[in-house]
């Protein structure tokens, strides 16, 4: 039906592009490929019909290989993206490759949050322009962090630049992270990072169930049921993210304590990873079994660790490009030691909602200043931060908070934002206002 000979239509929302890649990886029969690169090739010439949002809410305005950034409904653009990626990979396109590379280079750049959620618009639930990033109106819709981890997922793949496991950390930990109840029965349907005022009653329908996102709390359900099932097979498929081989090693793109089987030129690589990253920072690689043969091991020194450190059997070691090639024996232990300390952050000049203000990273996690921690008499709004005074203590963030009106100084922590509204209702920031002695 929407073959060459077919309908010259794409659906609204993409994601089949996807499916069909997959299905010819499974099944070896070219024309799923060739219907998802003729899906991808429409994409963008107008054959949808135009709403109020304008074409680009589906990405139909501009062609895939013609854009320079991702616009529109972020779910559909990272969806879109993606299948894009599996159909220049398998179909050797390096022309379209470079056009998605491009788009993911601009859109970390320019659209996208210090967590990694991508989508400032509620009304449509899409990107913003360039630098348009306001914290308290973020939309940063839990399915676009899934979406975005599949589309760096598979440039991490075809490309091999570590960026794109430094973005998939990133929104592992304070998008995936986040969602999620701690009993896994409620989630966020968006994520802001600003939330002015305490969680308390959200808007229901008839029969009880939220409408959808923007609640200040985890919902145990959304009218628009979309991130459950996508959370759920991305925590299922983590293990499958954390390291790739190719005919000369191992990479370890995350760190997570796992047991690693490979083969590597035809023979058993095997390793064990223990570390309680990233609450600690020290992750041990141990040797069970290698090839005969010299083989690598490439690690990934995150873009937030300024003192990274690697030693080889208790001596240290000095990589080319954090990869060691070698005859590996059984036993053999690497240890990479991250630097965890935390960073102040300062936004951009272009980001005008959040001019004056810092953010606290340690590590992948970005922090946060809730309300629950403050003075009983301080309201949030009141709250500014002493950046200087960022400090780690017993394992936890700590700053001085000084209130605006009073000029009263209180030390108070700095939770990981994935850990806010766990403890009640609350309001919360990511981005501080700077305090001006």
């Amino acid at each position: 039906m929407f073959g060459p000979g077919g309908l010259n239509r794409v659906c609204g929302h993409a994601g089949i592009e996807v499916a069909l890649v997959e299905l010819f990886r499974t099944t070896g029969e070219r024309r799923y490929l060739d219907q998802a690169a003729l899906f991808v090739e429409r994409r963008g010439t107008g054959t949808l019909p135009l709403i109020e949002f304008g074409r680009a809410f589906a990405q139909d305005d501009l062609p895939v290989r013609k854009a320079d950034v991702l616009r529109g409904h972020a779910v559909r653009a990272l969806y879109l993206a993606a299948g894009a990626v599996d159909v220049a990979v398998e179909t050797g396109d390096l022309e379209l490759l470079d056009a998605l590379r491009t788009q993911w280079d601009n859109t970390v750049e320019r659209r996208t949050y210090i967590t990694g959620g991508m989508g400032s618009h509620h009304m449509d639930e899409a990107f913003g322009e360039d630098f348009v990033l306001p914290p308290d109106r973020s939309y940063c819709e839990t399915c676009a962090g899934v979406a975005s981890i599949m589309f760096s997922w598979r440039l991490l793949l075809a490309t091999g630049d570590p960026r794109h496991a430094d973005l998939i950390e990133r929104t592992l930990y304070n998008i995936v992270a986040t969602s999620l109840g701690e009993d896994g029965r409620s989630f966020f349907y968006a994520n802001t990072l600003h939330q002015r005022h305490p969680s308390g009653d959200v808007p229901l329908n008839d029969d009880g169930v939220c409408i959808r996102g923007g609640a200040g709390r985890r919902q145990a359900w959304y009218e628009v049921s979309c991130c459950p099932p996508n959370l759920a097979r991305t925590l299922a498929s983590l293990g499958g993210c954390l390291a790739t081989t190719t005919s000369d090693g191992i990479q370890i793109h995350q760190y997570a304590s796992s047991t690693l089987d490979a083969v590597v030129a035809g023979e058993p690589f095997e390793l064990d990873v223990t570390t309680d990253y990233p609450h600690g920072g020290v992750v041990t690689i141990t040797v069970r079994q290698a090839p005969a043969r010299p083989a690598s091991i490439t690690l990934r020194d995150p873009e937030w660790s300024q003192d990274t450190r690697l030693s080889l059997n208790g001596a240290p070691a000095e990589p080319a490009g954090m990869t060691l090639t070698r005859t590996w024996q059984p036993g053999d232990r690497l240890e990479l030691t991250l630097d965890l300390r935390p960073r102040v952050v300062r936004p951009d000049h272009r980001v005008d909602a959040i001019r004056g203000c810092v953010a606290v990273r340690r590590g992948p996690e970005v922090l946060a200043m809730e309300s629950i921690d403050l003075p009983p008499s301080w309201a949030l709004e009141d709250a500014t931060l002493l950046p200087d005074t960022v400090t780690a203590e017993h394992g936890s963030v700590v700053a001085t908070a000084r209130h605006h009106r009073s000029g009263e100084d209180r030390t108070v922590p700095l939770i990981p934002y994935r850990s806010w509204a766990r403890r009640g209702s609350s309001a919360m920031r990511v981005w501080i206002p700077e305090a001006r002695d």
